[in-house]
């Protein structure tokens, strides 16, 4: 089979399927045929493909489920506007232990607790596990046992990734859209104790509200004024978040030496 022929059928497929689709169930749709295309050339297709797509409204990528046929990224914004819904709206909380859940993966409930120094919401964990994106790669050595999370392959499919290793660098998130672009096309689930970040709307401009608070044993950490977070909020949220993971991941500070005077949490 010639490769132009064959780039035209692979083209025809990706774009019919409703998911992403793998070399193994590529190569499975030729398989009654008497030309059967070799992986090699399957590949050389895909890649010519690619390469045809670039710079134009669709793209071919790889994810971690395979390959799939995609509005580009920088047509987004403009596409999302067909459907007429809210922006959706991002839990401060939620998005932070996401990242640090990706970052740090196998990670317990109380080592996000440590680092962010406030109690992570359980409707977090769930709603988190309700949409694919984490879930539990086994139990920690340690008296209870408690749960390591880890992220997905929906996860990865979702955001865009063919493995963890395209993940941005903690020293290269300086803006929320670098890390997850295409939730500007889903409206989230907005519902823990944190502080709700309006996705950015049709002019561009982003608010803060505050949920209410659902634990009242939550403590927060370190606090920026709500006029900052309005003002910042997409950059802080992450820049929060990889700051604490940078810093954890150096020696630890010593604690005040006044252990009976109430004090913040340890910034670890």
């Amino acid at each position: 089979m010639q490769i132009e022929q064959l780039k035209n059928i692979l083209e025809a497929i990706l774009l019919t399927a409703d998911q992403p689709m793998d070399m193994r169930r590529l190569e499975a749709l030729f398989e009654v045929d008497d030309d059967r295309p070799s992986s090699d050339s399957m590949l050389q297709a895909l890649q010519a493909l690619q390469d045809d797509y670039q710079g134009r409204g669709i793209e071919l990528k790889e994810v971690a489920s395979g390959y799939r046929m995609q509005v580009n990224t920088d047509c987004a914004p403009w596409v999302s506007r067909m459907w007429e819904e809210k922006p959706p709206r991002y839990s401060r909380a939620l998005l932070e232990t996401l990242v640090l859940i990706a970052y740090r993966q196998p990670i317990t409930r109380g080592e996000i607790e440590e680092i962010r120094g406030v109690s992570v919401s359980t409707h977090i964990i769930k709603t988190l596990s309700e949409r694919e994106w984490v879930r539990v790669l086994g139990h920690k050595d340690v008296p209870g046992r408690p749960s390591m999370y880890g992220t997905t392959r929906d996860f990865l499919d979702y955001f865009n990734l063919k493995s963890l290793d395209e993940l941005p660098g903690l020293a290269d998130i300086t803006d929320l859209d670098k890390l997850h672009p295409e939730l500007a096309l889903e409206q989230e689930v907005a519902a823990d104790d944190g502080e709700v970040i309006n996705a950015p709307d049709e002019s561009g401009e982003e608010s803060t509200e505050k949920d209410e608070q659902i634990s009242d044993d939550s403590q927060p950490a370190d606090q920026v004024s709500d006029d900052e977070n309005a003002a910042q909020a997409p950059v802080d949220e992450v820049a929060l978040t990889t700051e604490s993971v940078e810093n954890e991941a150096g020696e630890k500070n010593t604690q005040d030496a006044s252990a009976d005077s109430p004090s913040a949490p340890e910034k670890i």
